[in-house]
């Protein structure tokens, strides 16, 4: 049944159907989980994990440098420490200031394409900035971010291929300058953890590489599918514009209701509970995030929603989002500034939804200001 997400703007009807068979089920060959408990339950639970038993990973071509999201301990835990402090709350409240300058500066305009003209501009700012990359460069960056993520899916292409080639060289110029004349930003932390042989060259271009993307990408969704879902819902518009303190509130209700990543895979270490070693058990994120076990009317879009448990957005256990609290604050900034600027934002056009099973969101969403 998993097969046919593909090109399905709505995979709830799917996700429910599969719901329909229990809480595990088999599909296709693989293990698929809908539910809210089990799947918490599957990552947080050290029997699994994202490597075979060899200590392959399945969804590595070998182009992409690896990066922790694709290693189990010890050495996940070894390269998450070295990244973690860039994104400390204090370290995301310093940002929150610039956030809400280039929000403001996005926002300058009548009519404008969402997705491209505020949604991805705005993280890639914050991103690069973090990050150390020069302003030159971004636009290079946001492109590769896109297509590092469609490759999910589609797996590595031709596109994918060159832009890798073109990234990995801007990084090595970076991380050149950056031995020369260390700064401020998570580059520089990296090549000192290098020099201090804490990670090797390689390990350090993975990590760069999955902080651009995941602070890119699921920033870009969660606004496009944030600003969407208010439209879609004009009380719960006009709720927010009345009560602008609730944008924490509507960042978690979107991350709850329309997440950007829909789903991952965990892979069993031994038998556990009837799946095999080397099981791969498929965890369907956005379809725990709607457990009616969990959700009292799961489907509805309510930014008054009690939160407990917490949505599994970000996913859960040791490899739960980095970047958590950067997509939360730029959220909120977003919504807020859309609320406060754009009271009677409107939708003038179709939007047209990026291709993807793993990575759910808009590539155009063209609205107007009145």
């Amino acid at each position: 049944m998993l097969e046919q997400l593909t090109g399905h703007d709505d995979p709830y009807p799917i996700y429910e159907r599969l719901r329909a068979h229990g809480p595990l089920t088999r599909d296709g060959g693989l293990w698929v989980t809908t539910s809210h408990r089990l799947t918490n339950k599957i990552l947080r639970d050290r029997r699994f994990g994202v490597r075979y038993s060899d200590g392959s990973y399945p969804a590595n071509g070998g182009l992409l440098p690896e990066s922790f999201l694709e290693l189990d301990p010890p050495d996940h835990t070894r390269l998450r420490r070295l990244a973690t402090p860039a994104f400390s709350p204090k370290k995301i409240d310093e940002y929150r200031a610039r956030v809400e300058k280039v929000a403001e500066s996005l926002l300058d305009r009548d009519e404008f394409e969402l997705i491209a003209d505020f949604a991805a501009p705005l993280p890639i700012s914050v991103i690069s900035d973090l990050l150390g990359i020069p302003d030159a460069d971004t636009a290079e960056f946001a492109d590769y971010g896109a297509l590092v993520a469609q490759s999910f899916d589609t797996g590595v292409t031709a596109a994918m291929a060159n832009a890798n080639d073109q990234v990995l060289a801007l990084f090595d110029r970076l991380i050149a300058e950056r031995r020369r004349t260390p700064g401020d930003d998570v580059i520089s932390s990296l090549v000192a953890a290098e020099a201090g042989q804490k990670l090797t060259a390689r390990e350090m271009l993975g990590t760069l590489v999955l902080l651009l993307v995941a602070g890119f990408e699921t920033t870009v969704n969660l606004i496009g599918n944030g600003t969407r879902a208010l439209l879609d819902h004009p009380s719960q518009w006009r709720l927010f514009k009345a009560n602008p303190e609730l944008a924490p509130a509507v960042v978690e209700e979107t991350l709850r209701w329309a997440p950007p990543v829909h789903l991952t895979s965990r892979i069993a270490h031994e038998q556990v509970d009837g799946i095999d070693e080397d099981g791969v058990v498929t965890l369907l994120l956005a379809a725990a995030n709607r457990d009616p076990d969990v959700y009292p009317e799961a489907h509805k879009f309510d930014v008054m929603r009690v939160h407990k448990p917490e949505h599994l957005a970000f996913s859960s256990g040791i490899h739960y989002c980095l970047g958590a609290t950067l997509a939360r604050m730029e959220g909120e900034v977003a919504f807020r500034a859309l609320a406060r600027r754009m009271p009677d934002l409107r939708q003038t056009g179709p939007v047209t939804f990026r291709d993807s099973v793993v990575i759910r969101g808009m590539k155009s969403f063209p609205v107007s200001r009145s």
